[in-house]
């Protein structure tokens, strides 16, 4: 009966931390808008396509951050490399970049450009269920 009981408890212990290993970590997936005062095209993004990007499901999986290039770069960002073109899309997970996407091509082939950036097996799961 010691044994059995010994079992039980080390078999529930094992299953409880295997839970733990499996659940995911909740990470931090951002789109962030590099920006500069005067930029036309950031202007047009604006008025096409802001109002409507927290609405949407690539919104709500990657909502919107924006940085000003002309300030210092916050603590918690890290680009590969330089932002040189405004405005420029910069998706990051944890503050880290994973993609991006530099101008900004018109309405019409932004989305298609931003499902391109979100086109790995954790974004798709995300934004398949997210409604």
């Amino acid at each position: 009966m010691y044994m059995q009981s010994l079992f039980s408890v080390g078999h529930r212990a094992a299953t409880l931390a295997l839970a733990l290993c499996a659940t995911p970590v909740q990470s931090e997936t951002r789109l962030v808008m590099a920006e500069e005062p005067g930029c036309i095209w950031c202007t047009r993004w604006n008025a096409q396509i802001a109002p409507i990007y927290p609405k949407t499901r690539e919104g709500k999986v990657a909502p919107l951050r924006r940085v000003d290039i002309t300030q210092p770069l916050p603590d918690d960002l890290a680009f590969a490399r330089i932002v040189t073109f405004t405005p420029t899309f910069i998706l990051t997970v944890d503050g880290t970049e994973v993609s991006r996407l530099e101008g900004y091509p018109g309405e019409d082939f932004f989305w298609g450009l931003l499902e391109q950036m979100l086109n790995t097996q954790e974004f798709k799961f995300a934004l398949k269920h997210v409604q």
